[in-house]
């Protein structure tokens, strides 16, 4: 989504760093990006204070999988946070790395035994949010609003919606004359109402609506549904 956003791997990985100080944000107060100028502490977002304690998230666009070839890239980015926080006088207590893919086998037994060394090393706490944890937060209510934002715009094209209206508007001709044997049909032609292809298609439609709030279940729906069928109270 994020190179379908962007047109390219470059823009995507901009793109999903971007994202990421949005998510921290949506449940991190104060959460902050780092410009560039020209380097950017080893940080690309953090929240706490700089001439204090801070937590920094790290993101890497690998994908579509991650692999112990990356290692050396996430190696390096611990250590230029650490040696940014000791030349600029703040400290990393929480560092997390963000990937948007899952790891293999071989870089996820890497990463439980380099996050252990590292966090004996440096008195610190080291997270990992990849592709699980991620999704995770998007589908959490604190993370709803980011997850619509960047990701649900490309889930429901205006055309499928307009096809699937068609569908309840049209009956086709087999189910319309098979309506002849309904109940309210026989009552309507012994009162004398013989043009009855509007009120066949208005039955066919009601009871497709029918059927389909009582798969989904919505209570609001159900509801609705009872109340204009004459079964509410009252």
């Amino acid at each position: 989504m994020h190179e379908l956003r962007t047109g390219s791997a470059d823009g995507a990985r901009a793109d999903f760093e971007e994202m990421l100080a949005q998510l921290a944000g949506a449940t991190n107060p104060n959460v902050r990006m780092i410009a560039a100028n020209p380097g950017d502490w080893g940080i690309d977002a953090f929240a706490g204070d700089l001439g204090g304690a801070i937590t920094v998230w790290q993101s890497k666009y690998f994908m579509p999988k991650t692999t112990t070839s990356q290692s050396d890239q996430i190696r390096d980015s611990l250590k230029n946070a650490l040696k940014a926080a000791a030349a600029n006088g703040h400290t990393v207590t929480l560092w997390i790395l963000c990937i948007p893919s899952s790891m293999d086998g071989p870089a996820a037994k890497w990463w439980d035994g380099w996050k252990k060394r590292q966090e004996k090393a440096h008195n610190l706490v080291i997270e990992l949010w990849d592709k699980t944890t991620l999704v995770k937060k998007l589908q959490s209510p604190e993370g709803d609003q980011v997850r619509r934002a960047y990701y649900e715009v490309f889930t429901a094209p205006a055309a499928l919606a307009h096809e699937q209206m068609r569908l309840v508007l049209d009956v086709e001709e087999d189910k319309a004359a098979a309506l002849d044997s309904a109940l309210f049909v026989r009552q309507m032609t012994e009162a004398g109402h013989l043009e009855l292809d509007s009120a066949k298609r208005q039955f066919f439609n009601a009871d497709l609506v029918a059927r389909e709030v009582a798969h989904k279940g919505v209570p609001a729906e159900a509801a609705a549904l009872s109340f204009f069928s004459g079964d509410a109270p009252g």
